[in-house]
C-alpha cells in the first residue's frame, strides 16, 4: 500500500482571498513579498512547480514541473493554525473560534486565577509574545503572576519565567484553562503554554517546550477515517498539539524546521507502508512571519528547499507527497498577525510525471479527500478528491 505525506510549511500563503477584506488582509502576499523583498532562491520548489502556481519576482516557471501545482482556497471562518490544519483535514467551522481584541472578560481572568491560586494575572491584551515577555517579565518573576495574553487568533496565551512557575506547573494551569475556563461560548482554539528565561532586558522563550492545548475535533475527520480503516498515522511537529493529542499512531514533537524535516526523512527511511504523514514546519510562522521578517522567512524557505531532493529521494513508486501552508502570515505588512490568503498546493506522486495544473481548489479539504481516496476508503469528508488529475 501507498505511503501519503502533507507537509504544512505554517503561514506560507500565495496572495489575498477574495473574502480577505473581511478580515483587513486585502493586500496581503506572503510568498509574493517574500520573493520580492529577499530575493528568495527555491531552485527545488521551482522543479515541483511552485512558481507555475502564479507569477513571482525570484521564482521561475517550468514548462514541465514534476509536481502538480494550484492553490488551495480556506472555506472554514478563520485564519488560525487550528482551522487551517483542521480544514486540510476535512474540518470545516462555519463559525471562527471566538477571538478577545480587546483582552479577556475580568470574569474569565478572576475564575483563572482562583482555580490556580494566584491573586492575579499581568497583561491581558493582545500581544507579541516576544514583546511581551520584554514588558511584564520583570514583574512576573516580582509577583509570581502569570502573564496572560491573546492575538489576533483564538488564543489563550501564559508565559512564565521557569525559574518562578516551573514548566510543568505552567502545563497544569494551561490544562485547567482548556478543560475548566475556555469553554463553551470561550472555547478558543488553543491554550498555549509560554515558558521562557533569562534576566531582565535578555529573556528568551523556550520554543522548544511550548505547548498547546486545542479543541478536541470532531469526528470523522481524516485522521478517524484512516485509522479505522487500519491506516498508520504520523504527526511531526505540532500537529498533534492541533489534533488535541488525538488521531494518531505515533507523534514526534519538534523544536525547529531542522529537526521536523530530519525526523520527515528518517520516518521516511523506515518505509512504513500504508501510512499517512502530518508535519508541521513551523519557523516561517513563528519566527519570521509574526516577527515580520521577510529575508528571515526567505532563508527558512531556502532551508526547506536544499531538502527537497532527498525527501523525494525517499519516496517510493505511488507514494504521495503535498505540500502546502495553513494561512498566510505576511512579514511585510504592518500587522504580525496571521492573513487570510490562498495556500499554495504541490502534489507529487512518484512515478507520475510531469504535474498538472490543479487550478484553484475549494477548499483545503480537497487533500484530505485525495488522501481518502489513495487507499480506496469512501469519502464521508468534506473536499473533492484530485488524485484522477495528478
Amino acid at each position: 500500500m501507498p505511503r501519503t505525506f502533507l507537509v504544512i510549511i505554517d503561514g506560507l500563503g500565495v496572495g489575498a482571498q477574495e473574502d480577505a477584506h473581511l478580515y483587513g488582509d486585502e493586500q496581503a502576499d506572503t510568498l509574493g513579498n517574500v520573493s520580492k523583498i529577499a530575493n528568495v532562491s527555491l531552485p527545488n520548489f521551482e522543479k515541483l512547480g511552485l512558481g507555475n502556481i502564479r507569477e513571482f519576482d525570484s521564482i521561475k516557471t517550468l514548462d514541465a514541473p514534476l509536481a502538480s501545482f494550484g492553490k488551495m482556497r480556506m472555506t472554514s471562518a478563520g485564519k488560525d493554525s487550528t482551522t487551517g490544519h483542521w480544514e486540510f483535514a476535512g474540518i470545516h467551522l462555519k463559525q471562527p473560534f471566538p477571538t478577545y481584541m480587546n483582552g479577556f472578560p475580568d470574569e474569565i481572568i478572576t475564575t483563572f486565577c482562583e482555580g490556580i491560586g494566584v491573586n492575579g494575572a499581568l497583561c491581558n491584551l493582545p500581544y507579541s509574545g516576544t514583546k511581551v515577555i520584554e514588558d511584564y517579565g520583570e514583574q512576573h518573576m516580582k509577583t509570581g503572576f502569570p502573564i496572560v495574553y491573546t492575538s489576533a487568533d483564538s488564543v489563550f496565551q501564559i508565559a512564565c519565567h521557569d525559574e518562578i512557575v516551573p514548566v510543568k506547573t505552567l502545563y497544569e494551569w494551561c490544562q485547567f484553562a482548556r478543560e475548566h475556563i475556555m469553554i463553551g461560548e470561550h472555547a478558543v482554539g488553543r491554550v498555549i503554554a509560554r515558558p521562557f528565561h533569562g534576566v531582565p532586558g535578555s529573556f528568551e522563550r523556550l520554543s522548544d517546550q511550548r505547548h498547546d492545548y486545542s479543541s478536541k475535533p470532531p469526528e470523522p475527520n481524516l485522521l478517524s477515517e484512516l485509522l479505522d480503516n487500519g491506516i498508520k498515522t504520523y504527526s511531526i511537529g505540532k500537529v498533534i498539539d492541533l489534533f488535541a493529542d488525538t488521531g494518531f499512531s505515533q507523534f514526534r514533537r519538534t523544536k525547529s524546521n531542522a529537526e521536523g524535516i530530519s525526523q520527515l526523512l528518517s520516518l521516511m527511511s523506515a518505509g512504513i507502508d500504508n501510512s499517512f504523514t502530518f508535519v508541521n514546519l513551523i519557523d516561517t510562522d513563528q519566527i519570521y512571519g509574526h516577527r515580520q521578517d521577510p529575508k528571515g522567512f526567505g532563508s527558512c524557505l531556502e532551508e526547506i528547499d536544499r531538502a527537497l531532493p532527498e525527501m523525494v529521494r525517499k519516496l517510493s513508486d505511488g507514494d504521495l507527497m503535498i505540500f502546502s501552508g495553513d494561512h498566510g502570515n505576511d512579514p511585510a505588512d504592518d500587522s504580525t498577525d496571521h492573513t487570510r490568503e490562498f495556500v499554495p498546493v504541490l502534489a507529487l506522486k512518484k512515478g507520475v510525471e510531469p504535474g498538472k495544473n490543479l487550478g484553484t481548489r475549494d477548499t483545503f479539504s480537497d487533500a484530505a479527500a485525495t488522501i481518502i481516496d489513495i487507499y480506496g476508503i469512501d469519502n464521508k469528508l468534506k473536499g473533492r478528491s484530485f488524485l484522477e488529475l495528478l
